[in-house]
């Protein structure tokens, strides 16, 4: 390939949707970009941005926020702008949307007070809030990724099966229908602390509770994204340079080791 590669990350709603540090997935992406000398800019999309940027982008991150930025973020994300989302997510643009963004990805959410939120449907799966006085689901989260083909892809790539560490705060409560889960839940609530799932994986898009944020905590994640999507954009095999992630490693092994060696384990 004779250009430089590079990649323009689609930021959601970044002034709405950033809790929990998810603004970490963006700088997360951006670092290992940069630090292999791969250009990298960030697009928001959000309210002022004109439709067409969504065509735009290369990867897509969205983070989680409170219903009523929720709500302003799923009535912005209608028309032009939904369809372009959409059929980027259905010829594989590589994202992760963490919390509240894959609620706007579902068919609805139902907030514990207030009228029903429709999403774009581009996920078979629905959230539903069980009430004012329902205990959020909170704490630290362990879980096997088994969505195929991913599970596959980082199996290849970490010569192991593909663990992800995160933390969860929600209330709602997801439902998966006819759509890959995203993994397999070994300590904390996932989707809704019933079925043991986590998130949910539809082309490239990788959706799931784990906040933390989440590609900082597991950087074969954010390299996955990264490779995924300059592959797409430039339709050839891509290998990237290593990285020291030894401090990530260690960090991630000290977790296991205590949240796998707790008495917690799955909640149901």
């Amino acid at each position: 390939m004779s250009e430089i590669p590079c990649l323009t990350i689609g930021w959601l709603y970044p002034n709405l949707m950033s809790t929990y540090g998810d603004r970490g997935n963006v700088i997360s992406i951006q670092r290992r970009c940069q630090w292999r000398g791969i250009p990298v800019e960030i697009l928001p999309l959000d309210q002022q941005t004109e439709a067409e940027q969504f065509n735009h982008v290369d990867v897509i991150v969205g983070g989680g926020a409170q219903d009523r930025q929720q709500e302003i973020v799923m009535r912005d994300l209608q028309g032009k702008k939904a369809d372009i989302l959409r059929k980027r997510l259905e010829v594989g643009t590589p994202g992760v949307f963490t919390c509240g963004s894959p609620q706007l990805l579902g068919h609805y959410y139902e907030p514990a007070l207030g009228q029903r939120i429709q999403g774009l449907g581009l996920l078979d799966l629905v959230t539903k809030h069980p009430g004012p006085k329902a205990s959020r689901c909170i704490g630290n989260v362990v879980f096997e990724i088994t969505a195929s083909p991913l599970a596959e892809d980082l199996q290849q790539m970490l010569g192991e099966p593909p663990v992800i560490i995160g933390f969860e705060n929600h209330g709602g409560r997801t439902y998966l229908g006819d759509v890959q889960p995203l993994g397999k839940v070994r300590s904390g609530y996932g989707n809704n602390g019933e079925d043991g799932y986590e998130g949910a994986f539809y082309g490239n898009a990788i959706a799931t509770y784990s906040h933390g944020p989440l590609l900082p905590k597991n950087p074969f994640l954010a390299d996955w994204l990264i490779k995924t999507a300059l592959q797409k954009k430039y339709q050839t095999e891509i290998e990237l340079i290593p990285l020291d992630d030894s401090l990530a490693q260690q960090a991630r092994e000290a977790m296991l080791k205590r949240l796998e060696t707790s008495d917690l384990g799955v909640h149901s």
